[in-house]
């Protein structure tokens, strides 16, 4: 029987980047590797597991800053979108494509994507206590879609989030953005309009 997975948190740096970590046995995947390595692998022994995967969710340098030496530390599989991954400062090991999965501990996480905020970030989906949650990066926080800087951007961004987010999942999915505290759908769902008409 697969051993349910357990969320572990800590904000790293300045601009309160969001590093998230599900501890699955002895296995931890972590989200962002964003800043401060040594606080990062402390929060894995206290979950009492090994970092074995990484994912990353875009390629701005506040979310990578400790990707490296993460890496380097655990030799864990590090895991990010192809549309990103070129600019990432280490090689991903697999790249990412819209609809795939990732295996962890017995579990099968789906990745999407959802371009805009970068060429090409990546969330990651998976359910705790049976709830879905989504891991999504800096493509939407409480009150809005990520920080684009075209017409184009933030229309995919829009688009990719409507298509790929709130047509797909329930109102109950917790939302685990790149900074900042947690929403759900059924929260940012009433607001979608105004965010078309505002184009933020």
């Amino acid at each position: 029987m697969t051993k349910e997975l357990k969320l572990h948190h800590i904000s790293v740096s300045d601009m309160d980047n969001n590093c998230y970590l599900l501890a699955c046995g002895d296995e931890g995947l972590l989200v962002d590797a964003a800043d401060d390595a040594p606080a990062i692998l402390d929060m894995a022994r206290q979950a009492g597991v090994t970092i074995t995967a990484v994912f990353t969710t875009h390629r701005h340098w506040d979310h990578v800053r400790a990707l490296p030496e993460i890496l380097k530390e655990t030799g864990a599989t590090h895991y990010a979108s192809f549309l990103d991954s070129p600019a990432l400062p280490a090689p991903a090991d697999v790249e990412l494509n819209h609809g795939d999965t990732i295996t962890f501990a017995g579990h099968e996480l789906p990745v999407i994507i959802l371009r805009g905020h970068t060429p090409g970030g990546a969330a990651l989906a998976t359910e705790l206590d049976e709830v879905p949650n989504l891991f999504v990066g800096d493509s939407l926080f409480p009150g809005g879609v990520g920080k684009t800087t075209s017409e184009g951007d933030f229309v995919r961004l829009y688009k990719d989030l409507t298509e790929r987010v709130f047509d797909i999942y329930p109102d109950e999915t917790v939302i685990w953005p790149g900074h900042g505290k947690p929403t759900t759908l059924d929260e940012e769902r009433p607001h979608l309009g105004e965010w078309w008409d505002r184009r933020w």
